[in-house]
């Protein structure tokens, strides 16, 4: 179930999210009842983060046995066209 807490949670009930979040489950924290923050276990931050980050080590190796650059520009023009269909 997707918790979602004021952010003074944080300080008064610090036990019980720490709890959650330790059960892999993240929660979202409100301030004046807008999304502020959400807090999660390190565990569950690491599961979202490491496929990138494996993924950007590759990239950088290939890079580096490749001299190819390409400038930004040329970057968004070949994603518009695979967009677009052209």
């Amino acid at each position: 179930m997707i918790q979602i807490r004021p952010i003074s949670d944080l300080r008064n009930k610090f036990t019980e999210l720490e709890k959650i979040v330790k059960e892999g489950e993240p929660v979202y924290l409100t301030k004046n009842g807008y999304g502020s923050m959400v807090v999660m276990s390190l565990e569950t931050f690491a599961d979202l983060t490491n496929d990138i980050e494996m993924k950007l080590d590759e990239a950088d190796k290939q890079a580096a046995l490749d001299d190819t650059r390409y400038s930004h520009d040329d970057v968004f023009e070949q994603l518009r066209r695979r967009v677009n269909g052209k």
